[in-house]
Protein backbone atom coordinates (compact mmCIF):
# COMPACT_ATOMS: atom_id res chain seq x y z
CA UNK A 1 0.00 0.00 0.00
CA UNK A 2 1.42 3.37 -1.02
CA UNK A 3 1.52 6.52 1.05
CA UNK A 4 -1.05 8.19 -1.23
CA UNK A 5 -3.43 5.26 -0.93
CA UNK A 6 -3.18 5.51 2.84
CA UNK A 7 -4.22 9.15 2.66
CA UNK A 8 -7.21 8.23 0.53
CA UNK A 9 -8.27 5.35 2.72
CA UNK A 10 -12.02 5.80 3.19
CA UNK A 11 -12.57 2.59 5.14
CA UNK A 12 -11.41 4.00 8.45
CA UNK A 13 -12.91 2.36 11.53
CA UNK A 14 -13.71 4.89 14.28
CA UNK A 15 -11.64 4.54 17.43
CA UNK A 16 -13.70 2.59 19.98
CA UNK A 17 -14.65 4.20 23.27
CA UNK A 18 -12.31 2.04 25.35
CA UNK A 19 -9.27 3.59 23.63
CA UNK A 20 -10.13 7.19 24.47
CA UNK A 21 -8.21 8.70 27.36
CA UNK A 22 -8.32 12.16 28.96
CA UNK A 23 -5.33 14.35 28.07
CA UNK A 24 -4.73 15.33 31.67
CA UNK A 25 -4.62 18.67 33.48
CA UNK A 26 -2.02 21.14 32.26
CA UNK A 27 -0.86 21.76 35.83
CA UNK A 28 -0.17 18.05 36.32
CA UNK A 29 1.76 17.73 33.05
CA UNK A 30 3.89 20.84 33.41
CA UNK A 31 6.39 19.52 35.97
CA UNK A 32 7.68 16.74 33.75
CA UNK A 33 7.49 18.85 30.59
CA UNK A 34 9.53 21.67 32.13
CA UNK A 35 12.24 19.29 33.33
CA UNK A 36 12.49 17.59 29.94
CA UNK A 37 12.43 20.75 27.81
CA UNK A 38 14.89 22.66 29.99
CA UNK A 39 17.47 19.91 29.52
CA UNK A 40 16.67 19.33 25.85
CA UNK A 41 16.21 15.61 26.35
CA UNK A 42 13.42 13.41 25.02
CA UNK A 43 10.76 10.96 26.17
CA UNK A 44 9.05 8.25 24.15
CA UNK A 45 5.86 9.53 25.78
CA UNK A 46 6.02 12.61 23.55
CA UNK A 47 7.89 11.32 20.49
CA UNK A 48 5.67 8.23 20.26
CA UNK A 49 2.47 10.06 21.24
CA UNK A 50 1.69 7.53 23.95
CA UNK A 51 -2.02 7.57 24.93
CA UNK A 52 -1.04 7.20 28.60
CA UNK A 53 1.29 10.19 28.83
CA UNK A 54 -1.30 12.29 30.66
CA UNK A 55 -1.65 9.70 33.42
CA UNK A 56 2.09 9.06 33.66
CA UNK A 57 3.07 12.73 33.65
CA UNK A 58 0.53 13.48 36.37
CA UNK A 59 2.33 10.87 38.48
CA UNK A 60 5.71 12.43 37.61
CA UNK A 61 6.90 9.47 35.59
CA UNK A 62 8.32 9.25 32.07
CA UNK A 63 10.23 6.87 29.82
CA UNK A 64 13.39 8.56 28.59
CA UNK A 65 14.30 8.32 24.91
CA UNK A 66 18.08 8.26 24.52
CA UNK A 67 20.28 9.37 21.62
CA UNK A 68 17.93 11.90 20.08
CA UNK A 69 14.45 11.82 18.56
CA UNK A 70 15.39 10.53 15.10
CA UNK A 71 15.49 6.81 14.27
CA UNK A 72 17.60 5.16 11.56
CA UNK A 73 14.85 2.59 10.96
CA UNK A 74 11.51 3.19 9.27
CA UNK A 75 8.97 0.98 11.04
CA UNK A 76 5.50 1.42 9.56
CA UNK A 77 3.69 1.60 12.91
CA UNK A 78 5.90 4.02 14.81
CA UNK A 79 5.41 7.77 15.26
CA UNK A 80 9.07 8.48 16.13
CA UNK A 81 10.80 10.74 13.61
CA UNK A 82 12.75 9.07 10.81
CA UNK A 83 13.87 9.60 7.25
CA UNK A 84 16.87 11.87 7.75
CA UNK A 85 20.24 11.89 9.50
CA UNK A 86 20.07 11.38 13.28
CA UNK A 87 21.51 14.07 15.51
CA UNK A 88 24.94 13.92 17.11
CA UNK A 89 25.02 12.49 20.60
CA UNK A 90 24.81 15.06 23.39
CA UNK A 91 27.74 14.22 25.69
CA UNK A 92 25.75 15.62 28.62
CA UNK A 93 22.64 13.51 28.01
CA UNK A 94 23.42 10.76 30.57
CA UNK A 95 23.93 13.41 33.27
CA UNK A 96 20.79 15.33 32.21
CA UNK A 97 18.69 12.17 32.42
CA UNK A 98 20.17 11.36 35.84
CA UNK A 99 19.31 14.86 37.09
CA UNK A 100 15.76 14.53 35.77
CA UNK A 101 15.32 11.20 37.56
CA UNK A 102 16.44 12.85 40.79
CA UNK A 103 14.16 15.88 40.36
CA UNK A 104 11.19 13.64 39.68
CA UNK A 105 12.04 11.42 42.63
CA UNK A 106 11.74 8.24 40.57
CA UNK A 107 12.30 4.92 42.31
CA UNK A 108 11.94 3.10 38.99
CA UNK A 109 12.85 4.46 35.56
CA UNK A 110 12.68 3.10 32.03
CA UNK A 111 15.32 3.93 29.42
CA UNK A 112 14.65 3.35 25.74
CA UNK A 113 16.17 4.71 22.54
CA UNK A 114 15.76 5.15 18.84
CA UNK A 115 17.64 2.67 16.66
CA UNK A 116 21.09 4.08 15.90
CA UNK A 117 22.50 1.89 13.15
CA UNK A 118 24.93 4.70 12.36
CA UNK A 119 26.86 4.10 15.59
CA UNK A 120 29.53 1.42 15.78
CA UNK A 121 27.95 -0.24 18.82
CA UNK A 122 24.37 0.80 18.06
CA UNK A 123 24.34 2.88 21.24
CA UNK A 124 24.91 0.03 23.69
CA UNK A 125 27.62 1.92 25.58
CA UNK A 126 25.29 4.93 25.78
CA UNK A 127 22.78 2.83 27.70
CA UNK A 128 25.58 1.73 30.03
CA UNK A 129 26.79 5.31 30.52
CA UNK A 130 23.29 6.60 31.27
CA UNK A 131 22.61 3.83 33.77
CA UNK A 132 25.90 4.61 35.51
CA UNK A 133 25.05 8.32 35.70
CA UNK A 134 21.58 7.60 37.12
CA UNK A 135 22.98 5.33 39.82
CA UNK A 136 25.57 7.90 40.83
CA UNK A 137 22.85 10.44 41.68
CA UNK A 138 20.08 7.96 42.50
CA UNK A 139 21.62 4.81 44.00
CA UNK A 140 18.24 3.37 45.05
CA UNK A 141 16.54 3.82 41.66
CA UNK A 142 15.90 0.65 39.69
CA UNK A 143 16.43 0.90 35.93
CA UNK A 144 14.60 -0.99 33.20
CA UNK A 145 15.93 -0.85 29.64
CA UNK A 146 13.92 -1.17 26.44
CA UNK A 147 16.53 -1.54 23.72
CA UNK A 148 16.50 -1.87 19.95
CA UNK A 149 17.85 -5.13 18.52
CA UNK A 150 21.35 -3.60 18.13
CA UNK A 151 21.67 -5.02 14.63
CA UNK A 152 24.33 -3.04 12.80
CA UNK A 153 25.09 -5.21 9.81
CA UNK A 154 27.47 -8.13 9.35
CA UNK A 155 30.49 -5.89 8.72
CA UNK A 156 30.52 -4.29 12.16
CA UNK A 157 33.44 -5.07 14.44
CA UNK A 158 31.19 -5.21 17.49
CA UNK A 159 28.71 -8.07 17.15
CA UNK A 160 25.04 -7.89 18.05
CA UNK A 161 25.62 -10.21 21.02
CA UNK A 162 28.50 -8.06 22.27
CA UNK A 163 26.26 -5.01 22.19
CA UNK A 164 23.59 -6.77 24.22
CA UNK A 165 26.28 -7.91 26.64
CA UNK A 166 27.38 -4.31 27.24
CA UNK A 167 23.89 -3.38 28.43
CA UNK A 168 23.43 -6.56 30.48
CA UNK A 169 26.73 -5.83 32.25
CA UNK A 170 25.10 -2.74 33.77
CA UNK A 171 22.61 -5.02 35.57
CA UNK A 172 19.23 -3.57 34.59
CA UNK A 173 16.25 -4.42 36.78
CA UNK A 174 14.60 -5.70 33.60
CA UNK A 175 15.75 -6.04 29.99
CA UNK A 176 12.92 -5.36 27.54
CA UNK A 177 13.06 -5.86 23.80
CA UNK A 178 9.78 -5.84 21.89
CA UNK A 179 9.08 -8.36 19.17
CA UNK A 180 6.13 -6.08 18.23
CA UNK A 181 4.16 -8.45 15.98
CA UNK A 182 3.85 -12.05 14.77
CA UNK A 183 6.39 -13.61 12.43
CA UNK A 184 4.28 -13.29 9.26
CA UNK A 185 3.91 -9.53 9.68
CA UNK A 186 7.47 -8.60 10.65
CA UNK A 187 8.39 -7.36 7.16
CA UNK A 188 5.62 -4.82 6.57
CA UNK A 189 5.41 -3.72 10.22
CA UNK A 190 9.05 -3.69 11.40
CA UNK A 191 11.17 -2.56 8.48
CA UNK A 192 14.80 -3.45 9.15
CA UNK A 193 14.03 -5.89 11.97
CA UNK A 194 13.61 -9.66 12.00
CA UNK A 195 11.63 -12.04 14.20
CA UNK A 196 14.54 -14.41 14.88
CA UNK A 197 16.89 -11.51 15.56
CA UNK A 198 14.61 -10.24 18.33
CA UNK A 199 14.31 -13.69 19.86
CA UNK A 200 18.12 -13.85 19.81
CA UNK A 201 18.37 -10.66 21.86
CA UNK A 202 16.16 -12.08 24.59
CA UNK A 203 17.98 -15.42 24.47
CA UNK A 204 21.39 -13.76 24.83
CA UNK A 205 20.32 -11.74 27.86
CA UNK A 206 19.46 -14.96 29.70
CA UNK A 207 22.60 -16.68 28.45
CA UNK A 208 24.80 -13.81 29.64
CA UNK A 209 23.06 -13.29 32.99
CA UNK A 210 20.15 -15.59 33.90
CA UNK A 211 19.27 -13.36 36.88
CA UNK A 212 18.16 -10.44 34.69
CA UNK A 213 14.40 -10.59 34.00
CA UNK A 214 13.46 -10.26 30.33
CA UNK A 215 10.37 -8.74 28.81
CA UNK A 216 8.76 -8.35 25.39
CA UNK A 217 5.58 -6.99 23.89
CA UNK A 218 3.22 -7.07 20.93
CA UNK A 219 1.04 -4.36 19.40
CA UNK A 220 -2.10 -6.10 18.19
CA UNK A 221 -4.23 -4.88 15.32
CA UNK A 222 -2.03 -5.45 12.27
CA UNK A 223 -4.02 -8.43 11.02
CA UNK A 224 -2.55 -11.17 13.22
CA UNK A 225 -4.66 -14.17 14.19
CA UNK A 226 -5.09 -15.58 17.68
CA UNK A 227 -3.23 -18.73 16.58
CA UNK A 228 -0.28 -16.60 15.43
CA UNK A 229 -0.26 -14.76 18.73
CA UNK A 230 -0.13 -18.07 20.59
CA UNK A 231 2.82 -19.21 18.48
CA UNK A 232 4.65 -15.97 19.23
CA UNK A 233 4.04 -16.27 22.97
CA UNK A 234 5.34 -19.84 22.94
CA UNK A 235 8.44 -18.72 21.01
CA UNK A 236 9.07 -16.05 23.64
CA UNK A 237 8.78 -18.59 26.41
CA UNK A 238 11.25 -20.87 24.58
CA UNK A 239 13.89 -18.17 25.03
CA UNK A 240 12.84 -17.83 28.70
CA UNK A 241 11.16 -14.44 28.36
CA UNK A 242 9.69 -13.66 31.78
CA UNK A 243 7.33 -10.72 31.25
CA UNK A 244 4.86 -9.73 28.57
CA UNK A 245 2.83 -6.73 27.42
CA UNK A 246 -0.03 -6.88 24.92
CA UNK A 247 -1.57 -3.64 23.66
CA UNK A 248 -3.60 -2.22 20.80
CA UNK A 249 -1.89 -0.62 17.80
CA UNK A 250 -3.26 2.88 17.20
CA UNK A 251 -2.51 4.47 13.84
CA UNK A 252 -0.49 7.68 14.42
CA UNK A 253 -1.28 9.21 11.01
CA UNK A 254 -2.50 8.38 7.50
CA UNK A 255 1.13 7.80 6.54
CA UNK A 256 1.24 4.76 8.86
CA UNK A 257 -0.27 1.31 8.53
CA UNK A 258 -4.05 1.25 8.99
CA UNK A 259 -5.54 -0.66 11.91
CA UNK A 260 -6.86 -4.01 10.73
CA UNK A 261 -8.71 -4.81 13.94
CA UNK A 262 -9.49 -3.27 17.31
CA UNK A 263 -9.21 -6.09 19.82
CA UNK A 264 -11.76 -5.76 22.62
CA UNK A 265 -10.94 -5.56 26.34
CA UNK A 266 -12.49 -9.01 26.73
CA UNK A 267 -10.20 -10.45 24.07
CA UNK A 268 -7.19 -8.88 25.78
CA UNK A 269 -8.28 -10.43 29.08
CA UNK A 270 -8.50 -13.82 27.39
CA UNK A 271 -5.03 -13.47 25.84
CA UNK A 272 -3.61 -12.36 29.19
CA UNK A 273 -4.94 -15.47 30.91
CA UNK A 274 -3.47 -17.68 28.21
CA UNK A 275 -0.10 -15.92 28.56
CA UNK A 276 -0.07 -16.53 32.30
CA UNK A 277 -0.86 -20.19 31.72
CA UNK A 278 2.22 -20.40 29.48
CA UNK A 279 4.43 -19.33 32.38
CA UNK A 280 5.01 -15.58 32.01
CA UNK A 281 5.61 -14.23 35.50
CA UNK A 282 4.15 -10.78 34.78
CA UNK A 283 1.52 -10.05 32.13
CA UNK A 284 -0.15 -6.77 31.22
CA UNK A 285 -2.78 -7.21 28.53
CA UNK A 286 -5.19 -4.45 27.56
CA UNK A 287 -5.97 -2.00 24.75
CA UNK A 288 -3.98 0.87 26.27
CA UNK A 289 -1.08 -1.19 27.62
CA UNK A 290 2.34 -0.06 26.43
CA UNK A 291 5.82 -1.41 27.09
CA UNK A 292 6.65 0.75 30.09
CA UNK A 293 3.14 1.41 31.39
CA UNK A 294 3.21 0.76 35.19
CA UNK A 295 6.55 -0.96 34.67
CA UNK A 296 7.70 -0.21 38.20
CA UNK A 297 4.87 -2.29 39.61
CA UNK A 298 6.31 -5.47 38.11
CA UNK A 299 9.46 -5.75 40.20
Amino acid sequence: MTKNSLKNDKNITPIPSWLKRPIGKASELSTVEKIIKKRKIHTICEEGRCPNRGECYSKKTATFLLMGPTCTRSCAFCQVDKGHEPMNLDPQEPQKVAESVKLLGLSYVVLTSVARDDLEDGGAQWFFNTMTAIRTLNPQTQIEVLTPDFWGGKEREISQKQRVSTVVAAKPACYNHNIETVQRLQGPVRRGAKYERSLDVLHWVKEIDPTVPTKSGLMLGHGETEAEIMTTLKDLRKVKCDRLTLGQYMRPSFAHLPVQKYWTPEEFDKLGKIARSLGFSHVRSGPLVRSSYHAGEEH
